[in-house]
């Protein structure tokens, strides 16, 4: 009863709280456009063996005639579409069908090399460049990727097998990457096998990602879901991820790279999302958070048979920041570690950053959830000289299996809770921590922006 009026008074003291959260509930107008263009007119065979991204290509060229006046739709029909990697063009719907495959090339000399993004400063893979993404958008404004649960499929097989042998030439392609563009909407897709990412707004604006189906086998190495990095006013609703590493991971650049480049991954919304990870985590912060991540809502998530649930993950050289997070009304089923924390996590892209470039982790607040079939319910490691601080835990229960005897691990942390189960560790269930604390939360359209803790 006293931790509970102590956490009241804590929140209603609080500095960091927000309410009237709208970047899901400012949904993207998507009017027709004018004009309608299929990629039959410019020479494409849906076959599964001939090479469009010519086709694709001219197609995109000419639909850049109609820019100023209203954009055009690229329509692509029934049918196996082979590519290598092509770019879309600024007012622009790309629509596939249903029945319509993209399916990537697995000739890697189908696939552009491009420079590594500056916020990381080499590839992630090998240090020497990447390979362009499948579909990609650069400095683009109004582009939408949608379509009639179309699939696009990154035959990640081979890439897959190149990474594990250690034979990559370069890093691996994702299958959708916009870089530096204004009002992105991907929605109404099926994403399968990619390479590496599926799909990648990286220093992007009003990013909108509804409604689609995302899937790798477990065994594919480190490939991930959805991928907001160094980008703001972004929604991912009503999605499906099934991947082999991490589903949804917010990141913001590597080590002295993000730093120097500056940008945040801020003003994120996630909600209803049902999320699998087999060997990662359904939703992660960093490893690579350098230019910092805050402001983001995330609500009413399912996670299965996964590694993880919610994952931080930082550790020294990042600099950075991860702060103002606010989770609520989470489901947990056969999950490893519900919740971590961890300050040690991660490699640097070469031997040029800062380990005094310490990483800073606060006002996060999780609340309203539930577990079962859980192993471990918490695992929070900060770092020594720059601990992990106000970490609000609320109103959470998690059945635990019998795995491991210890449920709770901490260390350079400090936070309070209230009704939590299994008990947390004291540096999270101590009063004293609580005056001088205080909760972060988040309240999307609707809620009683009153409720807090």
């Amino acid at each position: 009863m006293l931790v509970a009026l102590l956490l009241l008074l804590a929140l209603s003291n609080a500095s960091n709280v927000y309410g009237g959260f709208e970047q899901c509930g400012l949904n993207p107008k998507l009017d027709p456009r004018p004009h309608m263009v299929s990629i039959l007119e410019f020479g494409a065979v849906g076959d599964g063996k001939t090479l469009n991204t010519l086709a694709l290509q001219n197609a995109i060229f000419y639909v850049k005639s109609f820019a100023d006046k209203g954009g055009a739709q690229l329509y692509v029909p029934p049918g196996k579409w082979l590519t290598g990697s092509f770019n879309l063009t600024s007012h622009l719907t790309l629509f596939l069908e249903k029945g319509a495959v993209i399916i990537g090339s697995q000739d890697p000399s189908h696939w552009d090399v491009v420079e590594a993004l500056p916020s990381y400063g080499r590839g992630k893979d090998v240090p020497e460049g990447r390979y362009k993404s499948l579909i990609n958008g650069y400095k683009l404004e109004d582009v939408v990727i949608t379509g009639n649960n179309g699939t696009i499929d990154g035959m990640g097989m081979v890439w897959w097998e190149w990474y594990n042998s250690h034979s990559l030439n370069h890093s691996r392609p994702h299958l959708v990457e916009i870089i530096s563009s204004d009002s992105v909407v991907v929605s109404n897709l099926t994403f399968l096998n990619a390479p590496a990412y599926s799909i990648h707004p990286v220093y992007c604006s009003n990013v909108h990602i509804q409604n689609v189906s995302i899937s790798t086998p477990p065994e594919s190495p480190y490939t991930a879901g959805i991928v907001p990095d160094s980008s703001d006013n972004v929604c991912i609703e009503d999605c499906f991820v099934s991947i082999g590493y991490d589903a949804i991971s917010l990141k913001s650049g590597w080590d002295q790279y993000g730093i120097t480049y500056g940008r945040p991954a801020e003003k994120i919304h996630i909600r209803r999302v049902h999320l699998h990870a087999f060997s990662g985590s359904a939703i992660s912060f960093g490893t690579e958070m350098s230019g910092g991540i805050s402001n983001v809502l995330i609500e009413h998530v399912h996670i299965v048979n996964s590694n993880s649930g919610i994952d931080f993950r930082t550790t020294k050289g990042r600099g950075g920041y991860v702060k103002e997070i606010a989770i609520s009304n989470i489901e947990l089923e056969n999950v490893y570690t519900a919740i971590s924390t961890k300050g040690n996590c991660g490699s640097h892209p070469d031997d040029k950053f800062d380990p005094k470039a310490l990483p800073l982790l606060n006002h996060i607040t999780l609340k309203d959830i539930i577990g079962t079939n859980i192993t471990i319910a918490g695992n929070f490691s900060g770092i020594e000289e720059s601990p992990f601080t106000d970490i609000c835990l609320s109103n959470i229960t998690l059945s635990t299996n019998s795995v491991s005897s210890v449920k709770w691990e901490c260390s350079n942390v400090s936070g309070f809770s209230d009704s939590v189960f299994p008990k947390p560790c004291q540096e999270l269930d101590n009063p004293s921590n609580s005056s001088s604390s205080s909760c972060f939360y988040l309240t999307s359209p609707g809620e009683n922006k009153s409720a807090g803790l």
